[in-house]
């Protein structure tokens, strides 16, 4: 059984200039307007808990800011499971105001939970944390377990872990790969590819590695850039869905200039937390394609080839002059394990069904600003709106 947490609470993903753990300036129309609604759902839906964010709003932590975590979430919302603290929270973000905000459990980590327990301990005997407070907390707490069934039966069933990773399994996050799939640009229909294409040449090293596919937070807290066992890439899901000669071309060097197309994936490589931040001056990871991705598509335009581009990112990139260069190009987000849904839409086996849930910017001075180029300002016309996405059956308007 396995109870989910929402996270992270609220405006980690909105701070002013990017910065994790910065400050969230939007007024509290606007974060209740834009924000929200994801947690208004998740409530709805019974989520178990809800985590609070690294951020402040109002210059006041979200781990300690009562009017957000009791009055709002608690309150207006109804929310009836337990709030908990992210890493460390307790000692970093104002020890037992948390608790008095309405965290209910703490994250106690690398040496903190002695400390944490005789603090709180303190702050409950000298009346700093009132025992209606923690009887709150314990009472959310015991809530999920009981839903959870955990007094009749406490520990796991080694049986189920037979089942991780199983087909069906596997069929599920394939699915989402394809339905999350954005298609941009679409130059006379290339897409969908003919299976039956005499050669196809796939380029680049994210077509050819689960790591680079799969992003910070898996199999390590930074990622990896190796593949990893029971994953498919995009190159080995391409030579199964189709039935041309498949080529490889990991650098981007090659020539072949009689290919029916050339499939270029360029993207990411994993990060995860501040080590993406686009608001800290020493971020080695850029808005941009690197200039040896740029020159993978480069090169193959310049061949007088079909190009179709698979992006490989956490977040919209500045591609607008690669946009330009080729006939296709295609949004895939962190696809993880399951490279062979990225191939099953590129064939035409299934339709693209996604949406950009956040406007694409066209240039890197979009993001000068405090807010960045979201779908709220409109001072800024991205190259494509929120909500943008084109469909097999969609005439493409060339940009």
């Amino acid at each position: 059984t396995v109870m989910a947490t929402a996270k992270h609470y609220i405006g980690d993903g909105s701070t002013d200039y990017g910065v994790e753990g910065g400050e969230t300036s939007l007024s509290k129309t606007d974060i209740s307007q834009m924000l929200m609604n994801p947690y208004r759902v998740a409530v709805q839906e019974n989520i178990g808990a809800i985590m609070a964010s690294f951020n402040t709003v109002d210059r006041i932590s979200m781990h300690a800011h009562k009017e957000w975590i009791t009055d709002t979430l608690k309150g207006a919302l109804g929310f009836d499971g337990m709030v908990v603290s992210d890493w460390r929270g307790y000692s970093k973000f104002g020890r037992e105001k948390i608790i008095v905000a309405g965290v209910d459990m703490v994250m106690a980590v690398n040496g903190d939970l002695d400390f944490f327990q005789r603090d709180l301990k303190k702050a409950v005997k000298s009346g700093k944390v009132s025992i209606a407070r923690i009887d709150d907390a314990v009472r959310r707490i015991l809530r999920q377990k009981f839903r959870l069934g955990l007094f009749e039966n406490p520990f796991p069933t080694e049986e189920l872990a037979k089942k991780i990773g199983i087909k069906e399994h596997r069929d599920v996050a394939r699915q989402a790969v394809r339905e999350s799939l954005v298609l941009l640009k679409n130059k006379n229909k290339i897409l969908p590819l003919n299976r039956e294409a005499s050669s196809i040449v796939v380029v680049g090293e994210h077509a050819n590695n689960t790591g680079l596919q799969s992003g910070g937070w898996t199999m390590h807290w930074q990622g990896t850039d190796t593949s990893y066992q029971g994953s498919t890439t995009i190159l080995q899901g391409i030579d199964i869905v189709s039935h041309a000669e498949i080529i490889y071309d990991s650098l981007g060097t090659q020539t072949h200039a009689d290919a029916d197309v050339a499939i270029i994936c360029v993207g990411e490589t994993p990060y995860a937390e501040f080590f993406g931040d686009i608001g800290r001056d020493n971020n080695p990871y850029k808005l941009t394609l690197t200039p040896e991705h740029q020159q993978y598509i480069t090169n193959y335009t310049q061949q007088g080839i079909k190009v179709v581009v698979v992006l490989i990112s956490g977040r919209p990139l500045i591609v607008t002059p690669q946009l330009e260069q080729v006939d296709a190009f295609v949004a895939a987000w962190l696809p993880g394990s399951e490279g062979q849904g990225i191939a099953e839409v590129l064939f035409g086996e299934y339709d693209f069904k996604g949406r950009l849930p956040h406007s694409w910017p066209k240039s890197v001075e979009d993001y000068t600003n405090k807010y960045g180029p979201n779908y709220w300002d409109t001072s800024i016309t991205p190259l494509f709106p929120f909500g943008f996405g084109l469909t097999y059956n969609t005439n493409d308007k060339e940009k």
